[in-house]
Formats: structure tokens, C-alpha cells, sequence
């Protein structure tokens, strides 16, 4: 069974930077994708990146791109969220997805992510 666990959220003013990680375990097929998705009071869930373990390809949402990174630690099973110039409106529950199999990009929609972590609030303040 899949197990994720995030890490790293926290309280920001605007323009801060914040680093979000998620530990997996309990999976042994290489053929993978891992995702950020959030979900702020009162919306719906959104993805927010993805990337593919075996190539490290990236996808992005577009009201992040520029200001988020997601990269991998293939040998740590842990993938990160590096947030910067934080903005009010990026105030969520962060969550960590998993997909697989996976064979390249994923887009970062719902569907697609089997397996989820308990979630990490981030709050931006103005």
C-alpha cells in the first residue's frame, strides 16, 4: 500500500518562499508520477504540478509557473514543492498525490492520482 507523508507547510507573508516535501514508501514499480494538488475553504481540490519519476518531466499549472518549482529525490522517494513569491491566494491545504503506472508528463488532474496524503496548510498572509 502507497504512503505518503507531506511535510514543510506554514505560515508566510506575501513574496515569502515556503518548501513542501513528500515522503513516499510502499511501491517498488519504477513507472511513476507524483503530484501537488491544493485545496483552499470553500473551492474545489486543483492540481498544482505533477512529475515523472522514471524521466523527471514537469507539468505545471499556469498560476504557478514561474514561482513554483517540483523536483525529485528518486534515491529518498521524496518529491518537493518549492514555493516562491507567495501570494494570498496560493493559501490551501497542499496535498501529494501518486499515479501509477505512469509513462511520461502527467497533467495535473484529480482523476488520474489513485493515492493521497493527509495534507500540509500552507497560509499566505497580506
Amino acid at each position: 500500500q502507497v504512503q505518503l507523508v507531506e511535510s514543510g507547510g506554514g505560515s508566510v507573508q506575501a513574496g515569502g518562499s515556503l518548501r513542501l516535501s513528500c515522503a513516499a514508501s510502499g511501491y517498488t514499480y519504477r513507472y511513476n508520477c507524483m503530484g501537488w494538488f491544493r485545496q483552499a475553504p470553500g473551492k474545489e481540490r486543483e492540481g498544482v504540478a505533477t512529475i515523472y519519476s522514471a524521466g523527471g518531466s514537469t507539468s505545471y499549472n499556469d498560476s504557478v509557473k514561474g514561482r513554483f518549482t517540483i523536483s525529485q529525490d528518486n534515491a529518498k522517494n521524496t518529491v518537493y514543492l518549492q514555493m516562491n513569491s507567495l501570494k494570498p491566494e496560493d493559501t490551501a491545504m497542499y496535498y501529494c498525490a501518486f499515479r501509477s503506472p505512469c509513462y511520461g508528463t502527467s497533467p495535473p488532474e484529480l482523476g488520474l492520482f489513485g493515492y493521497w496524503g493527509q495534507g500540509t496548510q500552507v497560509t499566505v498572509s497580506s
